[in-house]
């Protein structure tokens, strides 16, 4: 941490609270610049799918794309200012941030640059994700109590599974699963980064209760200098926080998959290092439900040559039903909330 001087190490709610400030305040005022950045060197902005929703060709063309370098730079900052990053778990995120995002970055740079909507494969992504994902997965379980490293926590019933050396493997679906499916949610203007505030709000502070003596009082397993992760969020919450006001309707930028990729993959993480694999499931519930739609309707076209939604994702399909994006956007907001609560009842002794 670079601003030990000030003698705050112990505090983590202080730190949590300054982290988010300053990822917040920084976002607001380099948005503007980034933006015009991002428009000099973008010169048609993100392409837009032919078919995807019509109307998103008219509104939507021309808005540049690669936002997630303000969010991943802003927060990134504030995690070296105010976390204590010779810890594994910090510095992990940061490696997930940066590996990720760079992958985004460049599958975004060629969109842009070529001016198509499809530019790294499928395959070549997921390859990245995953190779990633094995190293992080193999160095948070070396980093944890043996007791429950190979295991995950079944909430409300307060149990553990056990995997052995399935666990490295689930883990990985889990960080790549996460990655892939904010970046599906990632379609309408302001969704994917209201979601994101409040699924690591929801983490952070679950972050604090694990890395404290709070865990016991909860049932949940202590897992030590994981609190450490409520500034990680922390910074996160405020960059996205501070991103919205660009990226709310009507978006004058686009987070791209500089971002999508390299925040969900960090939700992934975060479930992984505090152990709340099950949760996150549950409090990310809607990136699950966008994933879900999209594998529904793949199969569902290749097992009749129709479609099941009339369009995926699935927030799209609730465009094509006659809903406005500023109404899907706050629908799903509130269903974001909801899980998110539901998750939060796991806390609870019935």
């Amino acid at each position: 941490m670079l601003i030990s001087f000030l003698n705050i190490q112990s505090d983590i709610v202080l730190r949590a609270l300054l982290a988010f400030f300053t990822s917040l305040v920084l976002s607001l005022i380099f948005g503007n610049l980034v933006i015009s950045l991002l428009k000099k060197h973008q010169h048609h902005g993100q392409p837009i799918r032919a078919d995807g929703p019509q109307s998103h060709l008219k509104t939507k063309q021309g808005t540049p794309t690669m936002g997630g370098l303000l969010i991943l730079s802003t927060a990134m900052l504030s995690i070296f200012l105010f976390a204590q990053i010779q810890y594994h778990f910090v510095w992990v995120s940061l490696l997930v941030l940066f590996v990720y995002g760079l992958t985004g970055f460049i599958d975004d740079y060629i969109k842009v640059t070529k001016e198509t909507p499809n530019a790294l494969t499928a395959k070549a992504k997921l390859f990245l994700q995953f190779m990633t994902a094995v190293v992080v997965a193999t160095i948070i379980t070396a980093a944890t109590p043996q007791a429950v490293s190979n295991s995950i926590y079944i909430p409300y019933f307060r149990a553990f599974l056990y995997l052995s050396w399935l666990y490295i493997p689930f883990a990985v679906v889990v960080i790549s699963g996460a990655s892939n499916g904010v970046n599906l949610s990632d379609g309408l203007d302001g969704l994917a980064s209201g979601l994101l505030v409040i699924a690591f709000t929801f983490f952070g502070l679950m972050a604090y209760i694990i890395g404290t003596p709070l865990a016991k009082g909860f049932a949940l397993p202590y897992i030590p200098r994981s609190a450490e992760m409520t500034v990680v969020a922390a910074s996160i919450v405020g960059s996205c926080l501070g991103f919205l006001r660009f990226n709310a309707p009507k978006a004058k930028v686009f987070m791209g998959d500089t971002g999508s990729l390299a925040l969900g993959a960090l939700l992934g993480t975060m479930a992984v290092i505090l152990k709340q694999e099950v949760l996150l499931a549950i409090a990310g519930f809607v990136f699950v439900f966008e994933t879900i739609s999209v594998i529904i309707q793949v199969f569902w076209y290749k097992k009749t040559g129709k479609r099941f939604f009339k369009m995926a994702p699935i927030h799209h399909h609730f465009e094509q039903c006659g809903w406005s994006e500023r109404k899907v956007v706050l629908r799903f907001w509130l269903a974001g909330f909801f899980f998110a609560f539901l998750a939060m009842l796991s806390l609870i002794k019935f």
